[in-house]
């Protein structure tokens, strides 16, 4: 999967297990410094003894167990002499840490049962923090990437790469995990659809994982695309679906050729149609913007299928496709009218009987009548059968794992619509079995590898044309309505309304909270629908910057820099150069220069200004200095009109600020000016 998605790592594998000799060392080593110990502690009392995040652990019996001791039964773990839960190895750290995770964790434990991969002969295995920093540091692992909830493991994953002889110093760091509104992202939760039978498999085209995007029909680059777009950030945030299905469209718009499939397939003989005439038409088959691409040959023949969708004995007032009487025109060929509805003994309508215009061919149209609908369709005899299997979104809510009851509860029922005698051109059995389609109005799709059989066709819709699950939209206004809009004089006093596009409710929810922080609401919701300036906001405000010079710094120049690329800081940093702007420490000015460094080389914004002198300067007597200098440049100016100095006060601003590179304080400096322009008169 990763390779596919068009990362590869070469011919390397990497097991942790491969590395547990090394693992078993370093184990012995913390042991020899005093700094691991054999505990007889089981699971219980460990955790009766482990304290509360107000009060301190209390040590084990064990812990001063002399090191040539703890190394005798370190051994005799390793091979075998133990039940399981008898013995643990526990670093020896702070049992008074605040940090719980440091209150001398277990980093082995007893297990008697043969490994995966390594087979038998270890009846000992590292936790998880044990084996993950210290394997980094074998693989020479810079950025070890973890979630949010591993935040209060960093400190373990430090102490352990500090106090071992590793060939190596990783770190890690830890983001926000990428949340995907209407589905589950825990591998439990997706294990339990599993073993429930509640989907087919890992790979079941409605799981949101890489084997089932692949089935589905995603490309590779779509993916890509996607995770560019939404960005990384350090808080939770929940990504709409609709997101992803817009970058997916975008995706197969420009790769993806045009053909016409009928799912629920409505008979149509052409009664005045010679039964053995077949005219092959001509249909545009590759996107507008695939250049030299030709056309695709589309046979019309006396019978043909519509989809049933399309018909109706009774139809509203705006339906405009085909219903008694009424005149459709076939995509690319004739106009046909419905003159017969012919039923079956059940009375469900089998076939419509109908007449066409020859006078209509080539897209010409029928004068002095007209006709809004067009219908797709496809011959009878010259198309193929297929199955189309029209997946939706897993779960009707949108934070399933987040509402009342199980998460099972609230499945989608229509998750997986399946239509299995619909028809097809014939055109596609002899393309490649990897091409992906757009249907004409109905989404796109991809044959599916793994249904089917021989020549038997299954077709994947990968995603709709437009989501289903959109905002509704006010009704159009009528042209009564926009005529007295247009009579109606705006009245100055009340502001106008902005208008912003439609939120999930996760991002309706975080607008409203950046306003009550007290954002304009324009900047509310740059920040609610952007996921990645969310991040940086977040974390900036967290860090103690003010709520609006982090956001004017996220939105300008966060937002414009990151199409560069990634950033060498993070949100923390731009909380402290926003510390800096509003303490007066940096003008805005300085505050961009600051920035411009960060954005090139990275580092704490205090350091940058002290490293290059560009503190705003405060003190009067030495902005009093360039005060005098700018007035003396002046003197002639300021002397042959006294009234024209009040104009000039704006130039003379500028020109001591220029003076002091911009470090000077504008008030300070204001103040200065107005006092001594004064004493001049």
């Amino acid at each position: 999967d990763i390779q596919w998605l068009g990362f590869d790592w070469g011919v390397h594998k990497y097991h942790a297990s491969e590395y547990f000799p090394q693992l078993y060392a370093w184990a012995q080593g913390l042991i020899e410094q005093g700094n691991a110990y054999v505990c007889e502690q089981n699971e219980e009392e460990m955790r009766a003894t482990r304290g509360t995040v107000t009060e301190a652990g209390t040590p084990s019996p064990s812990r001063d167990r002399d090191p040539a001791e703890s190394l005798d039964l370190f051994e005799r773990m390793k091979a075998g002499e133990f039940e399981e839960g008898r013995y643990t190895l526990r670093a020896k750290i702070d049992m008074a840490n605040d940090n719980m995770k440091m209150r001398d964790p277990v980093i082995w434990r007893i297990l008697r049962v043969a490994h995966h991969h390594i087979g038998e002969g270890w009846n000992v295995y590292p936790m998880y923090d044990f084996a993950h920093c210290l394997s980094d540091a074998i693989e020479h692992i810079t950025h070890s990437i973890c979630t949010l909830e591993f935040d209060n493991n960093r400190a373990l994953y430090d102490w352990l790469v500090e106090h071992c002889d590793t060939p190596s110093t990783p770190h890690q760091y830890e983001f926000a995990r990428l949340n995907l509104a209407h589905t589950v992202m825990s591998k439990r939760k997706l294990k339990t659809l599993v073993e429930e039978g509640l989907v087919s498999g890992w790979d079941d085209p409605r799981m949101p994982t890489i084997a089932a995007m692949r089935r589905r029909g995603y490309r590779a680059s779509a993916i890509r695309d996607f995770c560019e777009r939404i960005g990384v950030a350090k808080a939770n945030s929940l990504v709409d679906m609709e997101k992803l299905e817009f970058v997916v469209r975008n995706d197969l718009n420009h790769v993806a050729p045009r053909v016409m499939a009928v799912l629920r397939p409505l008979k149509v003989v052409i009664t005045n149609w010679d039964e053995d005439r077949v005219e092959p038409l001509q249909a545009p088959y590759w996107p507008p913007d695939v250049p030299n691409e030709g056309q695709r040959g589309l046979p019309l023949t006396r019978e043909i299928y519509i989809d049933r969708d399309d018909f109706m004995e009774d139809p509203p007032k705006k339906f405009f496709r085909l219903a008694p009487g009424r005149e459709v025109r076939l995509r690319y060929a004739y106009v046909i009218r419905c003159d017969e509805v012919l039923r079956d003994a059940t009375g469900e309508i089998v076939e419509l009987r109908c007449t066409y215009d020859p006078k209509t061919g080539g897209g010409q149209k029928p004068e002095g009548r007209k006709v809004k609908g067009i219908v797709h369709w496809v011959s009878a005899t010259e198309s193929l059968p297929c199955e189309v299997r029209l997946y939706d979104r897993l779960f009707i809510h949108e934070t399933p794992d987040a509402a009342e009851g199980t998460f099972q509860d609230h499945l989608n029922p229509d998750s997986l619509v399946v239509c299995p005698d619909a028809r097809i051109e014939r055109s596609v059995a002899q393309d490649p079995s990897d091409r992906r389609y757009q249907f004409e109005r109905l989404g796109y799709f991809w044959r599916d590898s793994r249904e089917g059989g021989g020549d038997a066709l299954v077709f994947n819709r990968i995603v709709p044309l437009k989501s289903a699950w959109a905002k509704t939209k006010a009704p159009a206004p009528s042209a009564k309505a926009k005529a007295k809009a247009k009579d109606k004089k705006p009245d100055a006093s009340t502001p106008k309304a902005r208008v912003y596009a439609p939120m999930s409710d996760a991002e309706a929810a975080t607008f409203e909270r950046l306003k009550g922080a007290g954002l304009p609401e324009a900047d509310a919701a740059t920040l609610a629908s952007d996921a990645q300036l969310l991040g940086w906001f977040d974390q900036g405000v967290g860090a103690g910057g003010a709520v609006r010079t982090v956001a004017n710094l996220v939105i300008n120049d966060v937002a414009a820099a990151r199409k560069s690329g990634s950033l060498p800081f993070d949100g923390e940093e731009i909380g402290a150069l926003a510390q800096l702007m509003d303490d007066g420490t940096l003008s805005s000015k300085l505050g961009k220069k600051v920035f411009e460094v960060m954005l090139k080389e990275g580092g704490h914004p205090g350091a940058i200004a002290a490293r290059h002198g560009w503190e705003t300067i405060r003190d009067p007597d030495a902005l009093r200095v360039h005060v005098d200098d700018v007035l003396h440049a002046n003197a002639e100016q300021l002397s042959a009109d006294p009234a024209n100095r009040q104009r000039l006060f704006g130039f003379l601003m500028g020109q001591v600020l220029k003076r002091t590179q911009g470090k000077g304080d504008p008030q300070t400096v204001r103040d200065l000016l107005t006092e001594s322009l004064k004493a001049l008169s």
